[in-house]
C-alpha cells in the first residue's frame, strides 16, 4: 500500500515524541530515586525494600503521593496528610533528572528508526554513571560526606564499563588497569587512615570520585572538570580570605566547601559539553 511522504514522515515524528516522552518519564521515575536515595543512604535506611513515608509525619505514602513531578504540583508542594512543606528540591530533582534523560537520549542520536544495542547499552552505562553522580553530589551537599557506600557503587560500574569497553573496542588494557591500582591504592589509604584521621576519609572519597568520572568521561573532561573546580575553590577561599582578614580566626570556612557537589555539577556539565561537539561541532 503506498503511502505519501509527508505522511510517513509525520508519522515518524510522532513515533519520536513518544520515544522521548517515554525517556522523560523513566528519566523522572529515577529523579524521585535519587531523592529518596540521598535522603535514606546517609541514614543507612533501606532503599528498595522499605516503604515510602513523609519525614515528618512518618505516614507511608500511597500511589496518587508518589507520581513524580505532578504529586508534588497536585499537593501544592505539601504533605496530603500533616501540611508540612515539601522542599522544593525533590520537584527540583525528578525535572532536571527528566530532562537530563531526554537530552542524553538525543545527543546520543537515539531514535526509533535508528536504536541499535549499543546505543542502547551506552545509554544505559552513562544513565548508572549519573546515578553515581547524583548521588555523590547530592549526598555532599546535605551532609558534606562522600558516602561509602556510593563510591563503592562507582567503583563496580566503572570496573563492568572497563570490561565492556575493552570487548567492544580491544583497546589497550594498561589504561584500564592504571584506574584499577589508582582504586586499589586509595581503598587501601582509606581505610588504613580511617582508623586514626576520620577526616582523611572526605580526601579519599574525592580521589575514587575523579577516578571514576575519568573512566565513564575520559581524561579531557575529568581534567577539565579538576581544573574548573581549583580555580572556582581557590577564587572563593582567596575571597573569604579577604574577607575575614580581621578576624583570623574564622578562617576555617574551607571545611564548609562540598567538593563533591561542585565537581558532579561540574563534570555532568562538560560530559554535555563533550557530547554536544561530537554531534554537531566535529
Amino acid at each position: 500500500m503506498y503511502m505519501p511522504k509527508n505522511l510517513k514522515i509525520k508519522g515518524m515524528k510522532n513515533m519520536e515524541y513518544i520515544l522521548y516522552l517515554f525517556i522523560f518519564a523513566i528519566g523522572i521515575t529515577f529523579g524521585s530515586f535519587y531523592t529518596l536515595a540521598i535522603y535514606r543512604i546517609p541514614k543507612t535506611e533501606d532503599i528498595l525494600h522499605t516503604h515510602s513515608y513523609c519525614p515528618n509525619c512518618e505516614h507511608k505514602l500511597g500511589f496518587w503521593d508518589l507520581i513524580p513531578l505532578f504529586s508534588y504540583a497536585f499537593l501544592g508542594g505539601k504533605c496530603r496528610y500533616c501540611g508540612e512543606k515539601i522542599r522544593p528540591r525533590y520537584f527540583v530533582i525528578e525535572f532536571l533528572s527528566g530532562a537530563f534523560f531526554v537530552l542524553l537520549a538525543y545527543l546520543l542520536n537515539i531514535k526509533t528508526y535508528d536504536l541499535t544495542i549499543y546505543k542502547i547499552i551506552d545509554f544505559a552505562f552513562i544513565v548508572l554513571y549519573f546515578t553515581f553522580v547524583v548521588l555523590m553530589a547530592g549526598i555532599d551537599k546535605e551532609y558534606r560526606k562522600i558516602q561509602r557506600g556510593v563510591t563503592l557503587y562507582g567503583i563496580i560500574i566503572g570496573i563492568i564499563y572497563m570490561i565492556y569497553l575493552y570487548i567492544i573496542d580491544h583497546t589497550s588494557i594498561y589504561r584500564y588497569g592504571i584506574y584499577l591500582i589508582c582504586y586499589t591504592i586509595f581503598i587501601i589509604l582509606s581505610n588504613i587512615t580511617l582508623k586514626k584521621y576520620a577526616k582523611n576519609k572526605y580526601i579519599y572519597g574525592i580521589l575514587i570520585t575523579i577516578t571514576t568520572m575519568a573512566i565513564f568521561t575520559g581524561i579531557r573532561v575529568t581534567a577539565l572538570t579538576v581544573i574548573t573546580i581549583s580555580l572556582s575553590i581557590l577564587i572563593y577561599l582567596l575571597i573569604k580570605k579577604v574577607q575575614n582578614r580581621k578576624n583570623p580566626k574564622r578562617n576555617d570556612f574551607y571545611k564548609s566547601i562540598c567538593v563533591g557537589y561542585i565537581l558532579g555539577i561540574s563534570n555532568i556539565a562538560f560530559m554535555i559539553y563533550v557530547l554536544f561537539q561530537n554531534q554537531y561541532l566535529l
